[in-house]
């Protein structure tokens, strides 16, 4: 695609010309302007002109006949002719000249306001866009296209490639007098303006594909009569200087047909995956009804009201003769598949917003480009639906307003990040850009300084009262234990042992192995930050804990894979980093037990998850204005954070409690999709498609416990049958507008169940799984006991904000 600068689609003779050149124009075109408005004068008002000719004739007839009986009279003195005309106004008919006035000078007026707009007409072409933001295509971590971003821009169309549906499409439901008028017309502005009259409201525009053409290469957008006016008289001079297949293709390269396509080559390639002179009828129909409304009907968005859009643009196509009816049906029944998917996710767009900066970096700024992420979709969804799940349960209880978490493998690519609660919300990435206090989730630095420097996990260390200076650390329950190990230290959280050991090793030393491990944020040098005074983001904590778990200091975290542009050589190719330590494997092995310990038997026991080795470490800020937990499995590095975003505290909230379990939910998710081998399987970009929902067998024809039939709706799990009710399984169900509208969507299709007993049947629509396709499109909740396609079809309806988890 290009990306460049686009010359003037215009003749030369549509550019800066001279000043002879541009008075003939202007003469030609108000020429032009004079024959269109005598022509609508003659044909709308012919009947009352001739009525009123004819009335008029007769009155000057009728008063030459009296004038004609009357006597002669007398002769008068002669008057100056200078003064005749003064007083046959003065003492004849004062009305008149008052008459004269009143239509004379508002014709003034206008002519004056015409002329100046003729005057200070732009050159056609001077105010074409600079190419915008050039156009980002981003795949997940096995090739599936999930976003885009910045704008398309295809290859100007020729008259070779044009396909005569695309214009007869775009004239039919654009302007249906494109070839008839002279840029501006008349009749369709009065059957607007007529229509609109009658509708109470704008249902229908006047302009011309001539005039929306200069407005998009010339004019800007501001609705006034200035702009119209101009608007106007350039597009009698474009038609004056260019044929009408050039104005045409000219308005098919310039307009917007959404989703960040230019023009009918981009809006072609960035829907259908084809050239524009590829596109079928049916896909041509679809492009001409994105004309009027690009943002609201993108198919990305709304393929629905795309769809009825299209329908609407085949039948104006068959009222102007362009197809026949028969063709227009045959051109409904085809399929119209796109061949990308709907737009990014909502929440994978802090992932987005992160990776723009590296991109900038690593493949400069001109022309578009593909890049291989390292977001793994099927995480994503369930670390959104994590973070949602516990926020909507308890949040609000426990006066907590926002969360974040962010997915490592062991090798450092980021799986799947959340910046916070609701993107449209807020954009501010909580996961990257926040600095907040990590609390005692520090000490995980402060125990591998130590053990680097000889301790052990069962080296002993006696909790009392400590006095560092001013400071003085108090343990969270106000009591002390005597000795204990440093295992079990660490897996209570004590905070005055913690004080001794900084105290010990050096807060100097605890920096350095910071610093080593790659928390790059600046950090105190005071006793305190053993427990956490000092600010830092998740993405630097989670990195911290990965360190370990890698064993490289620091591990190279990373977002991107690959870069492709233009060229088949790829413009980036990630290579391993050689800039990483070591970390000793005795401190390491320590620093991993005592972790583990943490999650068995200390305060993060929250996030144990059955038949998994967990392991990590809680954190808790001051005055409960934040609470952590990081915690890794052999395979995955997980960091939760959750707060407020003014930093007011929250109702005693503590890392082992709402981030321990958010990392529970995920991870028992993952670890199950993981083992399963569920990962969504590599695909092209340009074969990316919607994953289908679950088929199910049906039952067998003639069961005893088959029921099959169209069904009423009780409620979105429980069906009607004739009256039987049958109970979907593992479907929580709502009612009110949920119920209503899934008993719409069941109107006049056989729906069919097998079971029926306590725990629910299985019902399929067309082969599909009724409850998924329910529970995937938010008409519903998953039980906590349902089947794990359920479960995961609520995870996908949550993370993406549909039905009732919408807000």
């Amino acid at each position: 695609m290009n990306d460049g600068p686009r010359p003037d689609p215009s003749p030369p003779g549509g550019q800066s010309p001279d000043t002879r050149a541009a008075g003939r124009e202007v003469l030609g075109a108000a020429a032009a302007l004079g024959r269109s408005l005598g022509v609508f004068a003659g044909r709308a008002g012919g009947g009352a002109y001739r009525a009123a000719r004819s009335g008029l004739q007769g009155a000057v007839e009728a008063r030459r006949r009296r004038r004609e009986a009357r006597p002669a009279p007398e002769p008068r003195p002669a008057t100056p002719s200078r003064f005749r005309s003064l007083r046959a106004v003065s003492s004849g008919r004062p009305a008149l000249a008052i008459a004269a006035a009143v239509i004379l000078l508002p014709a003034m007026a206008l002519g004056l306001y015409v002329l100046a707009a003729l005057v200070s007409l732009p050159p056609l072409g001077s105010g074409a866009a600079a190419p915008a933001q050039r156009a980002v295509t981003v795949e997940a971590d096995n090739g599936k296209v999930f976003a885009t971003r910045g704008s398309f821009r295809g290859q100007r169309l020729t008259q070779a490639d044009l396909p005569p549906h695309l214009a007869q499409a775009i004239v039919a439901i654009e302007d249906r007098r494109f070839y008839q008028h002279w840029g501006i017309d008349l009749r369709g502005l009065a059957r607007a303006a007529w229509r609109n009259l009658r509708g109470g409201g704008v249902r229908e525009g006047g302009s011309t594909i001539t005039q929306q053409y200069v407005r998009l290469i010339t004019l800007n957008q501001e609705k006034s009569l200035w702009r119209k006016t101009q608007e106007a008289l350039l597009a009698l001079r474009a038609e004056a200087t260019m044929s009408k297949d050039e104005i045409l293709l000219g308005y098919l390269d310039a307009a917007y047909f959404g989703a960040g396509a230019y023009g009918a080559d981009a809006a072609a390639r960035r829907y259908f995956g084809k050239p524009a002179k590829a596109l079928t009828l049916p896909e041509a129909a679809m492009l001409a009804g994105l004309v009027r409304a690009p943002s609201q009907l993108a198919p990305t968005r709304n393929l629905g009201g795309a769809k009825e859009r299209a329908d609407v643009v085949l039948q104006a196509m068959v009222e102007t003769g362009a197809i026949t009816a028969k063709e227009a049906d045959a051109a409904r029944r085809q399929s119209v598949t796109l061949k990308t998917p709907p737009e990014a996710p909502p929440g994978s767009n802090y992932f987005l917003d992160m990776i723009a900066p590296d991109l900038k970096r690593l493949a400069g700024t001109d022309g578009d480009i593909t890049v291989r992420s390292t977001l793994n979709l099927d995480l994503q969804s369930l670390a959104e639906a994590a973070v949602a799940k516990r926020l909507d349960k308890d949040g609000a209880r426990r006066k907590v307003g926002q969360a974040a978490m962010v997915v490592l493998s062991k090798e450092g690519a980021i799986l799947a990040l959340v910046g916070g609660r609701d993107y449209e919300d807020s954009q501010f990435n909580r996961a990257v850009q926040a600095k907040r206090q990590p609390g005692s989730l520090f000490k995980m630095l402060t125990y591998l300084t130590a053990y680097e420097k000889g301790f052990t996990p069962d080296s002993g260390v006696v909790d009392r009262p400590v006095r560092i200076g001013d400071w003085e650390p108090e343990n969270d329950d106000n009591k002390y234990r005597g000795p204990v190990p440093l295992r079990t230290a660490f897996a209570l959280s004590i905070n005055t042992v913690a004080a001794q050991l900084g105290q010990e090793v050096g807060i100097p030393a605890i920096i350095a192995t910071a610093k080593r491990l790659g928390i790059q944020s600046d950090l105190p040098a005071v006793p305190s930050l053993v427990l956490g005074s000092g600010a830092v983001s998740l993405l630097e904590m989670t990195r911290a804990f990965g360190s370990v778990l890698a064993g490289r200091t620091p591990l190279d975290t990373y977002a991107i894979n690959a870069i492709r542009g233009g060229d088949p050589k790829p413009v980036y190719v990630r290579a391993d980093s050689t800039d990483t330590a070591s970390l000793p494997v005795e401190p390491r092995t320590m620093m991993l037990d005592s972790l583990q310990a943490v999650v068995e038997s200390g305060t993060g026991r929250a996030a144990r998850v059955p038949g998994q080795i967990v392991g990590g470490k809680t954190g808790t800020s001051q005055d409960f204005r934040d609470a952590w937990f990081v915690g890794m499995t052999p395979d995955l590095v997980v960091g939760v954070w959750v707060g407020n975003d003014d930093d007011s505290p929250m109702n005693r909230m503590f890392g082992g409690e709402m981030p321990a379990g958010i990392f529970h939910d995920f991870v028992q998710r993952a670890s199950a999709l993981i083992a399963k081998g569920k990962a969504r399987a590599p695909v092209s970009a340009a074969r990316a498609e919607a994953v289908p929902a679950t088929q199910v067998a049906p039952p067998p024809s003639g069961t005893s416990d088959e029921v099959r039939g169209v069904p009423s709706v009780i409620d979105t799990a429980t069906l009607s049958f004739r009256g039987r009710a049958v109970r979907l399984l593992g479907v929580e169900g709502q009612g009110g507008h949920l119920a209503r509208q899934l008993a719409a969507y069941l109107r006049r299709r056989e729906v069919v169940c097998a079971g029926g007993g306590a725990e629910g049947a299985r019902c399929t629509l067309d082969g599909a799984d009724l409850a998924s396709l329910i529970v995937a499109a938010g008409g519903a909740r998953a039980r906590e006991d349902a089947p794990p396609d359920l479960l995961d079809a609520e995870d996908q309806a949550r993370a993406e904000r549909v039905g009732l988890w919408g807000r």
